[in-house]
């Protein structure tokens, strides 16, 4: 008997240890898997995807390509974590992942409550809308007076749509493909996106288009609202290792990077 019992405190013991090791060689990232090119979900492990942990698929996407360099760089293998939007900075809190790596701009209200890399890709705003409908020809955010425009449910995006003279603020959405669908039914006119997610979008339903707008024309906005970021907990170690796994990539690599998942991305229309 108290053979046996050793034997099970033993094994407690070794399991608990491999166990800390185990989470020490790992870098596990959230995000969304569902902000095409940014970060997507796919059935297999094609064009360079990665396993969701929990059997949850595959997670594509140049936040995925992002990722894969910084934990190389820091020497550990790199675990996705699905999780929905606005429980991504908890996750990072509470420890349950190590970093957001999910498109996500480091505004001074994110600030209080994480702390943030240098930028990893930066873009501008635009709108999405249909490329038949009255407004794929807007030049300007007045052309856009009395449309119905929506934007991503706590994001900074959905804060600019008021700079819109006369719009109609329609209540903000939950994801992306649920903003596609309401454009394509006609229930919005048009939705804010980073240029990214809005090549996307086009490519993926060739119904819809987007407008940008030359400067001094479109929406104003601080370089750090329009930029993405890695966050992290506060005080994190890890910070400047992810900063100089960054530095090491071009504006060049960068943007190819984005090419590729822009082409990769899977072909989903709302």
């Amino acid at each position: 008997m108290k053979k046996n019992m050793f034997a099970i405190i033993f094994a407690v013991v070794v399991f608990a240890v491999t166990g800390v090791v185990s989470a020490q060689d790992t870098f596990t990232v959230g995000l969304e898997c569902n902000y095409a090119p940014f970060n997507w979900t796919q059935v297999d492990d094609s064009n360079g995807a990665v396993p969701i942990s929990g059997g949850m698929g595959y997670c594509g996407g140049y936040d995925v390509e992002i990722a894969k360099v910084i934990a190389e760089a820091l020497g550990k293998e790199l675990v996705i974590s699905k999780i929905e939007w606005d429980g991504l900075i908890l996750a990072v809190n509470s420890g349950k992942i190590d970093a957001v790596i999910a498109g996500m701009s480091p505004t001074e209200e994110r600030k209080a409550s994480v702390d943030f890399s240098d930028p990893y890709y930066e873009s501008d705003l635009v709108i999405v809308v249909k490329a038949d409908g009255p407004y794929a020809d807007a030049k300007t955010l007045a052309d856009f007076s009395g449309a119905k425009i929506t934007a991503q449910l706590n994001t900074f995006h959905d804060t600019v749509v008021e700079q819109i003279p006369g719009v109609k603020h329609m209540t903000a959405m939950e994801t992306f493909p649920a903003m596609i669908v309401a454009l394509n039914s006609g229930k919005i006119d048009g939705y804010v996106s980073e240029r990214p997610g809005a090549v996307s979008a086009q490519e993926s339903n060739p119904g819809l288009t987007f407008v940008e707008f030359e400067e001094g024309n479109g929406f104003e906005a601080s370089p750090e609202d329009v930029a993405v970021s890695v966050a992290m907990k506060k005080g994190s170690e890890a910070l400047d290792d992810v900063n100089k796994a960054l530095t090491g990539l071009s504006k060049e690599t960068r943007q190819e990077m984005m090419d590729a998942a822009v082409e990769n991305q899977p072909v989903a229309q709302y």
